[in-house]
């Protein structure tokens, strides 16, 4: 347990890329659980029980972070030193704009209609819009080191994300 606060990348034995495979992600991700689970360590030294949760916590963490490509990108990029000012940089290109107001608009006549299949229909264009969008991050990412660039494709994918958040959450509320 001696390489507690490795970046997740190294944590995990993955190569610092937004291009990651997920079955390997996947296993590592368990090989580490196994061998730092509390469970293993009941029976261990108080100092080896928190050392234990610390670690399946940095795990845990690692894992989610690099299973979501947005959350990937976001922290390839602040491996970079580069903020994606999500919070305070909200401008777009008006062409994507324009589109997120169809899906919200869209979405709202749909949930009025309790029309689920336009929502899963809009699910499915804003899938499409978001693997566009990564592949174009890998490229940044990748190949060219474009880190502004990809700290823009991580504010499209970040709201595309919120949109489809609530488009799911919207799905859920009238199937049940």
């Amino acid at each position: 347990m001696s390489d507690f606060l490795k970046n997740h990348f190294e944590l995990l034995g993955l190569a610092p890329r937004f291009e990651i495979n997920n079955a390997e992600l996947d296993q590592s991700y368990r090989k580490i659980q196994a061998e730092v689970h509390p469970d293993k360590f009941v029976a261990g030294t108080s100092t080896e029980r928190m050392q234990s949760m610390q670690w399946a916590t940095q795990a845990n963490e690692a894992y989610r972070t690099l299973k979501n490509p947005t959350a990937r990108a976001r922290y390839l990029l602040h491996l970079q030193g580069v903020d994606t000012e999500e919070e305070n940089n909200t401008a777009m290109p008006a062409e994507f704009l324009m589109l997120q107001m169809e899906w919200r608009e869209k979405t709202e006549e749909a949930s009025h209609d309790k029309d689920i299949g336009a929502l899963d229909a809009m699910l499915k264009e804003m899938l499409s819009k978001s693997a566009e969008l990564q592949a174009d991050l890998q490229t940044a990412l990748d190949q060219e080191q474009a880190w502004q660039t990809a700290a823009e494709i991580v504010r499209k994918l970040s709201f595309i994300d919120k949109i489809r958040y609530d488009v799911e959450h919207e799905i859920t509320k009238l199937e049940d």
